[in-house]
């Protein structure tokens, strides 16, 4: 993937500052990741901290668009400024495919942290934007399971890893394939926040159920209790009767995870992933984009009464 572009209306938005207020530092008609990350710099426009999140994206059910949304959420966080780290846990490798990359081009992957004990800031890979980093994955990733198997320790690797550099990211994002085994367990044991995308049907019931009975058994077992999970209902179409009433019933049965934003349907949205594009470079006026950004803005004044008061930002160190 080319790196992107912006205007400088763009600039502003992503600086949060008021076009005229910085018109004079604006001589460019576009800029580039890269100098819009300079720009922020010579500003000292940051956002306020989070407190160094980590953010498990799961569901235990397949195809509900987990990847495409948490990879479009970690792209416009690091568009807002958060310097962020994007983990692709799946062996397919779609979270490493939705940023431009293919995993196959990487020989190291999180395997040689969790099994062979390769430093974490080994297979940490720079993407197009400065503040966005990630891990790969390919096909390797699937023997992880089985290796961590026989380990002590085994659902603790993932958070241990990850001491090495989480003082560097405001936000680690945590992608994961749709299916219960330990590399998701050590994901849950290392998150803060979990964040459970559905859709509107009512097959999503069961896998809810079971998710939760594993987050109470977490809590119960191994003493680790999230701070927050946002169910968020992806890929809404209001004209279906029945996505209407899958919806009135998560209202009615989650009403305190349930998140008011709502991800509706948006062929933008799927054509991008597809073509190894975050919807926010793809399209950032499709419907797609404008909800995740409803999303992110929804649940940032949550994440911030978490930081803990005069807690630094990690975005500041990107580079």
């Amino acid at each position: 993937m080319d790196a992107p572009t912006y205007s400088s209306k763009q600039v502003a938005e992503m600086l949060g500052l008021p076009p005229k207020s910085i018109a004079s530092a604006l001589k460019q008609d576009s800029y580039t990741g890269a100098e819009v990350w300079a720009l922020r710099s010579q500003l000292g426009a940051y956002p306020p901290p989070l407190g160094r999140r980590k953010q498990l994206f799961l569901n235990f059910k397949g195809g509900t668009g987990k990847t495409s949304l948490s990879t479009s959420y970690a792209w416009r966080l690091a568009e807002l400024g958060y310097n962020v780290l994007l983990v692709d846990l799946d062996s397919q490798g779609h979270a490493t495919k939705c940023l431009g990359y293919e995993g196959e081009d990487f020989d190291k992957t999180l395997l040689n942290v969790l099994v062979r004990k390769a430093p974490m800031g080994e297979v940490i890979q720079k993407s197009s934007l400065p503040n966005l980093h990630f891990v790969p994955s390919n096909l390797t990733m699937s023997t992880v399971d089985l290796a961590l198997m026989p380990m002590a320790g085994r659902e603790f690797k993932l958070r241990n890893a990850l001491k090495e550099v989480e003082g560097q990211y405001d936000v680690i994002v945590f992608d994961a394939p749709p299916s219960f085994g330990l590399l998701n367990l050590n994901a849950l044991m290392a998150a803060n926040d979990l964040f459970v995308p559905v859709l509107a049907d009512f097959l999503s019931f069961h896998g809810l159920k079971l998710l939760f009975e594993t987050v109470q058994s977490l809590e119960e077992d191994l003493n680790h209790v999230l701070d927050h999970v946002f169910i968020v209902v992806n890929s809404f179409n209001a004209t279906f009767k029945l996505a209407k009433e899958a919806l009135e019933a998560l209202q009615t049965h989650y009403p305190e995870y349930l998140l008011p934003t709502i991800i509706r349907q948006c062929t933008k949205f799927a054509q991008a992933s597809s073509e190894g594009r975050p919807v926010f470079v793809a399209d950032p006026s499709s419907k797609g984009a404008t909800d995740i950004e409803a999303l992110i803005q929804n649940v940032l004044p949550r994440l911030r009464a978490n930081a803990a008061p005069g807690s630094d930002s990690g975005a500041q160190q990107a580079g």
